[in-house]
């Protein structure tokens, strides 16, 4: 158990704690939240004994490990092994086969122990760091924006690992999806004070609300009490037969604890410019072929068509090809086979990290956001400073003196500078915190334009796809739905892999009643996955009727116009007419994906109740789904 009491701390006249107290008991999984720059990293540090403060205390029992992974990363040590063993008490310098043992627990081969560290990939690079923290053996875990720069099977994988951690957590992320699995209880920091409470991020938040509307009403009550009261003695105070009533309406006052009013929290506020768009598809690309080397072939006659209001996720696992496609769509990259065809009105908006290098540093934050746009006068560019929390003087930093979230911002605030009708967003959550990510959220949802996005967070995942662009098992898939869907009808494929090598690893011999649980779970699995791929098929043709009976009607317009020789009319059919077949082929295309997507799941499960049958028999233990022969 760890107690924090009466704890201040500050950077020159910045408070960011005010006599702040709390304790972290045995076996607690602890999110801390609170905005970007309110002093979340300082509070870990703090308890890691890296942070001195100005007052108040930190109880920690003697012999109670902390181990910390920080955000960022640096390795020392020529090997993956080596740079494990740094995080061995002093006592266990040699104890190599202790690294071992966690490493391959992680994932590492032994090829992966014997490579440098740099050679890893960010994901690996981030449970390397985690490494040297667990052969610590810590009582207390602290994780700073562990899944920053990860991929979404290693964010996965984390969760997974953080869900049966043993002992205490404390983790910081702006991912709340990632935060809410993971966590018992929510400790946040908001206005320099800290409040923890059983639960997740949506039921905190929900908490601070209710407590300042309360705080409010309950300081506007006292205020009106107060004026009376003083209204009654300077009004009675010269009365001597009221001297005694005047007393004690004073000493009521001096118990009237008087209510600072609670000073605005600049938020990140925004929407997006939209650009009116003639016509329905913003994109189309066709057959794209692109590699930065002959042997490795990105994309392969890869095709996506862009509508005005589509909303595409793209994820996958890192260096698979994510940012690539967005660059290639955004113009920034060629095709070298292949072709990419824009609707002559389309105004991009790009948002890539590494294009925070193209911001001057000479210039202020105002500059930059007034070279956006012609159009953007000093007014409009100030309203996008303040909407970015660059608000009053803040908005005459210069961009050589902002960290890499600022910076970040600042790009986001050029792109709210120019009226587009598509947004092409490369991770536009990180350095976001959970407040920022939400705003961002809601000002996509209102945006009227095209939006392609590459993200590993799943709760905008959820919240903003609706079409996916999968990278996986060496191919591109585009798939119609929401990530929901695609996680109960296709799923990553190394969690299933993982799956199936626990159950290969784990096949003692099973008892009947194993065995009918397995059999009842496979069923339920199989109805799990297959049913919603069933009912996509049912809409898909549906659809197509519909479609193909509309161009049954537009077949007879067409026929009544050229009798008539009516030259505009006839125009408008046969753009209907061509809008409505390329509907139809793009459906018919997308049912013979589902059909044959519906094949291969049956046949899978097919072998995997084929395979359990054959278990069955030979452990002896009759199969009571199937009819039994009558026995006497």
């Amino acid at each position: 158990m760890i107690i924090v009491e009466n704890l201040t701390k500050q950077f020159g006249n910045q408070i960011l704690l005010e006599h702040v107290g709390f304790q972290i008991n045995p076996a607690e999984r602890i999110g801390l939240v609170g905005r970007n720059g309110h002093g979340k990293t300082t509070l870990l540090r703090i308890l890691v004994g890296e942070e001195s403060y100005e007052s108040g205390s930190v109880v920690i029992p003697k012999h109670y490990r902390v181990g910390y992974v920080r955000q960022k990363i640096s390795f020392s040590k020529h090997t993956v092994l080596e740079e494990g063993m740094a995080g061995l008490q002093e006592n266990e310098r040699d104890h190599y086969w202790k690294v071992e043992k966690v490493l391959a627990g992680l994932g590492f081969s032994e090829n992966d122990m014997r490579c440098r560290p740099e050679e890893l990939s960010a994901g690996f690079q981030v449970r390397l760091n985690l490494t040297k923290a667990l052969v610590f053996e810590p009582d207390l875990l602290l994780l700073d924006e562990p899944t920053n720069y990860l991929d979404i099977l290693s964010i996965r994988w984390i969760e997974r690992f953080l869900q049966n951690w043993p002992r205490e957590l404390i983790v910081v992320t702006h991912d709340r999806t990632f935060m809410d699995s993971v966590v018992t209880h929510i400790m946040g920091i908001h206005r320099r004070n800290i409040r923890k409470i059983y639960g997740t991020t949506e039921k905190y938040y929900d908490q601070i609300v209710q407590d300042e509307q309360v705080y409010e009403r309950t300081r506007l009550k006292d205020e009106r009490r107060r004026k009376e009261i003083e209204q009654f003695i300077n009004r009675f105070r010269a009365k001597a037969r009221l001297a005694n009533l005047v007393q004690s309406r004073i000493k009521t006052l001096s118990r009237i604890e008087k209510r600072r009013k609670l000073y605005p929290i600049k938020a990140l506020d925004f929407s997006f410019r939209s650009r009116p768009l003639e016509g329905r598809e913003v994109l189309q690309a066709k057959a794209v072929c692109f590699s930065y080397h002959t042997d490795h072939q990105i994309l392969k006659d890869f095709s996506l068509t862009v509508s005005s209001r589509d909303r595409i996720c793209v994820v996958g696992k890192n260096g698979k090809g994510k940012t690539t496609l967005l660059k290639l769509l955004a113009g920034v990259l060629l095709p070298q086979k292949g072709t990419i065809h824009y609707n002559p009105g389309v105004v991009k908006g790009i948002f890539d990290p590494g294009n925070v290098a193209g911001l001057l540093e000479p210039r202020t934050v105002e500059e930059e956001i007034l070279s956006a746009h012609p159009d953007v006068s000093r007014q409009m560019a100030r309203n996008i400073c303040g909407a970015m929390m660059f608000e009053g003087d803040d908005a005459l930093k210069k961009i050589g003196v902002l960290s890499g979230g600022e910076k970040s911002r600042v790009l986001l605030g050029k792109i709210l500078a120019t009226p587009v009708n598509l947004l092409i967003l490369d991770e536009p959550t990180n350095h976001l915190d959970m407040d920022s990510s939400d705003a961002l959220l809601a000002a996509i949802d209102n945006f009227d334009g095209a939006v392609i996005m590459v993200t590993h967070n799943e709760m905008l995942l959820h919240a903003v796809a609706e079409r996916l662009v999968v990278f996986q098992n060496s191919r591109v898939d585009v798939l119609d739905g929401t990530y929901q869907y695609f996680l109960d009808s296709v799923g990553w494929e190394p969690e299933k892999a993982s799956l199936e090598a626990l159950s290969k690893k784990c096949g003692q011999r099973n008892t009947k009643k194993e065995l009918r649980r397995r059999r009842s779970r496979l069923i339920s699995e199989r109805a799990r996955i297959l049913r919603p791929l069933a009912q996509r098929m049912t809409a898909v043709e549906q659809d197509i009727e519909m479609k193909e009976d509309r161009i049954k009607v537009l077949c007879d317009a067409m026929s009544a116009a050229s009798t008539g020789r009516d030259a505009t009319e006839i125009i408008e059919i046969s753009k209907a007419m061509h809008a409505c077949t390329a509907d139809v082929d793009r459906l018919y295309e997308e049912l013979e994906k589902v059909m044959s997507l519906i094949e291969e799941k049956n046949a899978d499960f097919e072998e995997q109740f084929k395979r359990l049958d054959q278990q069955t028999a030979s452990e002896g233990v009759p199969d009571r789904s199937k009819p039994q022969p009558f026995m006497r």
